[in-house]
C-alpha cells in the first residue's frame, strides 16, 4: 500500500492544486491577523472558510481526482492487488494531502502570530470536515461511473450540510418552539458534521452566550468531558461511515 499512496500522492501533486490551495489558506489566513491582533476574532473569521470553504474544496477535488485516476484504478486492477488497498490508498493520499494544505496554510501563521486552544481547535475542525467530505466524495464517486453524475452528487452533499440543514434545523426549532428542544436540537446537530463543528468553535470562542438558554445547554454539555468525546465520537463516525459504505461499493462494482 505504500507504494501506491506514495505514487498516487506525487500524481496529486503534480496537478499543483493542492500547492494553490494551500497559497489561498496561506494568504487568507495572513490577511486576517494583518487585519485584526485578537486571535479570537481571527479564528472567527476564519470559521467561515472552515465551514464552507474548506468542505466544497475537499468534495469537488476528491471526486475530480478520483475520475482522472480511473485508468490508473483499472490498471492496478489488472494486477494481484486487493481493491479494499487501491481504494484505501487513493483515499489516504487525497486525505494527507488536504489534510497537510488546511495544517500549513491555516498552521503556520497561527503558530507565527501566536496560536492558542481556540486556533488548535479551528485546525482540527478544518482536518475533520476535510475527511468527512472527502469520505463523502468518494462515496458519491463509486456510486456512478459517470463524472458529472458523481460531481453533482457531491455537491448536493455540501450544499445540504452546508445550507439546506440549517434551514430544516431552523424550521424544526420555530415550529416547535413552546417544547423543550435543547436535547432534541443536540441529536439533531450530530447528524451534521459541519454543524458540530461550529457548535464547537463557538463554544470555544465563549459566544455561547449568544444563543440563549440552548448555548448555555451546549455549553454545559459540551465543556464537559462527555461533551468533548461524544462530539469526537460523532466526527469520528461520518468519517468512517462513508468511507467503509463507498468500499464496499467498489469492492463489489464492476468497472
Amino acid at each position: 500500500m505504500t507504494r501506491v499512496i506514495k505514487y498516487i500522492f506525487y500524481d496529486i501533486l503534480r496537478t499543483r492544486f493542492i500547492l494553490l490551495y494551500t497559497v489561498f489558506l496561506l494568504v487568507s489566513t495572513f490577511a486576517m491577523f494583518q487585519l485584526d491582533s485578537d486571535t479570537g476574532k481571527v479564528v472567527l473569521s476564519l470559521l467561515n472558510i472552515i465551514l464552507i470553504v474548506v468542505p466544497l474544496i475537499s468534495v469537488v477535488f476528491t471526486t475530480i481526482h478520483f475520475y482522472n485516476s480511473y485508468e490508473f484504478i483499472e490498471l492496478m486492477l489488472a494486477q494481484p492487488v486487493n481493491r479494499s488497498v487501491i481504494f484505501l490508498g487513493e483515499y489516504l493520499s487525497v486525505a494527507i494531502s488536504l489534510c497537510s494544505a488546511c495544517l500549513v496554510g491555516i498552521g503556520v501563521p497561527a503558530l507565527l502570530f501566536g496560536a492558542d486552544e481556540r486556533a488548535i481547535t479551528l485546525l482540527f475542525t478544518g482536518v475533520t470536515l476535510t475527511l468527512v467530505f472527502v469520505s463523502l466524495a468518494f462515496l458519491a464517486s463509486v456510486l456512478t461511473r459517470d463524472k458529472a453524475k458523481a460531481i453533482g452528487i457531491a455537491l448536493l452533499f455540501w450544499f445540504y450540510f452546508s445550507l439546506i440543514y440549517d434551514g430544516l434545523l431552523l424550521w424544526v426549532v420555530f415550529s416547535f418552539s413552546d417544547y423543550p428542544l435543547e436535547k432534541v436540537t443536540l441529536a439533531l446537530i450530530a447528524l451534521n458534521p459541519v454543524d458540530l463543528a461550529r457548535i464547537i468553535m463557538l463554544l470555544k470562542l465563549d459566544i455561547a452566550a449568544l444563543m440563549g438558554y440552548t448555548g448555555a445547554f451546549y455549553k454545559d454539555f459540551f465543556g464537559s468531558h462527555a461533551g468533548i468525546i461524544f462530539s469526537t465520537s460523532i466526527l469520528v463516525i461520518w468519517i468512517i461511515v462513508p468511507l467503509m459504505a463507498a468500499s464496499r461499493i467498489f469492492s463489489k462494482k464492476d468497472l
